[in-house]
């Protein structure tokens, strides 16, 4: 017996994740419903508490695991559950983030300035993978005569919708495959395993009224609790009113959403790219030693040699570029990452040399 979806104009054999899908499906079950062998017992949710009594201002009693749909009356703990206990449960309940140098993906050892693997409850994914794309994105400022207007290159809230919609909806039952974040000059890419959970393909629907269906009820239920998403149906349309709020924004701007069998890709633009103020890579070596437990790498050079440069398109002190990098100790900082560019030439200051001028400021000079 073999089982075949219709792709296109054609009739193919269906793969096996798709085939355990219909059959919950056909069963009125859905994966994160289904209860397993693991004990609450054995595990921790010290996270996923503190997170809801964070958010909410409720403790989260005992009796929530059963009726949040997270354990069952034994004790044993749905899929759902093993996916927000502290322990690595899921081995496939992961985010691959990357910073490639440029508009186009590259050698992962030559091309990315940023790299990094993120494993745990979906709390922490969220939060992690939010955090690497603000860590990896600017917040540009024009200054006016009594104010200044902030000019992030994604909206926040935006970006936290992408990536609650990814793994809220993401279909578990695909093995050896995990959620992607990819950050280009221009755009982020949140890639998530499994497609429309039933219609259409994303890029055929029209976004103001398509229909919500949950491939994850449960995890969805939860996030909803906790206030990571509003109305059910509307995180798209969020994505999108957010974005359409940012200075800068203009139609060629606008988030845009692909989908196929296999994936589900949000694809939210920079708002502040343009290829004149593209700020060029640098690869210099020096010899890190702010940080002793860190091991230096390219990539964190090159992180952040660029984050200076890109911060530094407007004149910044010490000050200003030491904590938008997220250091404390100015003279190390200073050391180890301003005067290596100051050497090269592609960063220069404002006033004749004078370390010791607290009016001081640096910028970046722009390549000809």
């Amino acid at each position: 017996m073999e089982a075949y979806i219709h792709i296109g104009n054609e009739s193919v054999i269906a793969p096996d994740y798709i085939v355990n899908e219909l059959i919950l499906k056909g069963t009125h079950q859905s994966f994160d419903s289904l209860i397993t062998n693991e004990k609450k017992s054995d595990y921790s949710f010290t996270l996923l508490e503190a997170t809801y009594r964070e958010r909410t201002g409720n403790r989260f009693d005992p009796s929530d695991y059963i009726s949040f749909g997270l354990a069952d009356k034994n004790g044993c703990l749905t899929n759902a559950g093993k996916l927000l206990t502290d322990q690595h449960t899921v081995y496939n309940s992961r985010v691959f983030c990357t910073r490639w140098n440029g508009l186009e993906k590259g050698s992962i050892f030559d091309d990315a300035l940023d790299d990094k693997e993120y494993e745990g409850n979906l709390i922490y994914l969220l939060q992690s993978g939010c955090e690497f794309i603000r860590n990896n994105s600017r917040v540009r400022f024009e200054k006016k005569a009594r104010y200044r207007i902030d000019k992030p290159d994604f909206a926040d809230r935006a970006v936290t919708e992408a990536l609650v919609n990814a793994l809220i909806h993401r279909d578990y039952i695909i093995l050896g495959n995990e959620i992607h974040i990819d950050m280009y000059d221009d755009r982020v890419e949140i890639v998530s395993p499994g497609g429309m959970f039933e219609g259409p393909p994303i890029q055929e629907c029209d976004i103001r009224s398509i229909r919500s269906v949950r491939r994850n009820p449960v995890i969805a239920d939860l996030f909803h609790r906790m206030k990571y998403m509003e109305r059910r149906g509307s995180g798209l349309k969020k994505i999108i009113s957010e974005t359409e709020k940012l200075p800068g924004y203009t139609e060629q701007l606008r988030p845009a959403f692909f989908s196929n069998a296999a994936d589900f890709r949000v694809v939210l633009k920079n708002v502040n790219y343009t290829p004149e103020n593209r700020v060029p890579q640098v690869k210099l070596q020096v010899n890190l030693q702010d940080n002793p437990q860190d091991n230096p790498q390219d990539n964190l050079q090159v992180t952040v040699f660029n984050q200076i440069l890109s911060f530094c398109i407007l004149p910044r002190s010490k000050k200003e570029i030491t904590a938008f990098c997220g250091y404390r100790d100015t003279r190390s900082f200073t050391s180890h990452y301003i005067r290596p560019l100051l050497e090269s030439g592609q960063l220069k200051m404002t006033l004749p040399e004078k370390p010791s001028s607290r009016n001081q400021k640096y910028v970046t000079v722009k390549a000809q």
